[in-house]
């Protein structure tokens, strides 16, 4: 069974935790990472965009000129694309980006990315935080004594009655908070270094085992 050291605020180690095997050691699909993570990024896009087309574009009801005896191409409307001005071929148009992805895929890429950061050595878990009011210098200094560098993803069992703890992490600019019972594949493959609170992964654990 994988186990992970345990560490306090100062960077102390102060035990150790066994990690359950379902989530931990699970088998890493590359592929199966990418589709559910594509499919969370495709869900972000609003759909807005739109482009109006020659038959859209005000304008251009009446033929510019003659059809024969100009010299110039024929032409049917001051709107047809090739115009300055005119309608958008094949342009993009308002839609759902959204591609369904079930649960059972979540929790298995979910499972690969968690097993890929044990693996890879950016999964660290601290005893606990505990902030009486927000302290952003103090976070900062937990971070250090820690040794978490780049982009790190702090991830805690749920949001805190006072907020102090999100407060103090979220004015950092290469920080990341979740929560895990949200917890998604993307935050965690985005990160340099995984943080967990031991009630976190507690949750994380029996919402997995479920």
């Amino acid at each position: 069974m994988a186990t992970v050291p345990v560490l306090d605020e100062t960077g102390a180690r102060v035990g150790e935790r066994e990690l359950s095997p379902q989530v931990f050691e699970a088998k890493v699909s590359v592929p199966l990472m990418h589709q559910v993570v594509v499919a969370g990024l495709a869900s972000l896009r609003r759909g807005t965009h739109s482009t109006k087309t020659r038959g859209e574009v005000s304008g251009g009801g009446r033929k510019p000129w003659r059809q024969k005896g100009t010299g110039r191409a024929r032409q049917g409307s001051i709107r047809a694309p090739q115009w300055r001005g005119g309608g958008v071929v094949h342009g993009p148009k308002p839609r759902d980006h959204s591609m369904r992805v079930n649960k059972k895929m979540k929790r298995g890429a979910l499972r690969s990315a968690l097993t890929d950061a044990l693996r890879s050595g950016k999964l660290a878990v601290v005893q606990e935080l505990r902030f009486e009011e927000p302290k952003t210098k103090r976070a900062a200094g937990i971070l250090a004594a820690l040794g978490l560098e780049g982009k790190v993803l702090l991830v805690l069992p749920g949001p805190t009655e006072d907020g102090a703890v999100e407060k103090s992490f979220r004015n950092l600019p290469n920080v990341r908070i979740a929560y895990a019972p949200s917890l998604g594949t993307y935050e965690v493959v985005a990160a340099d270094r995984v943080l967990f609170t031991q009630a976190a992964l507690d949750v994380v654990e029996g919402g997995e085992a479920a």
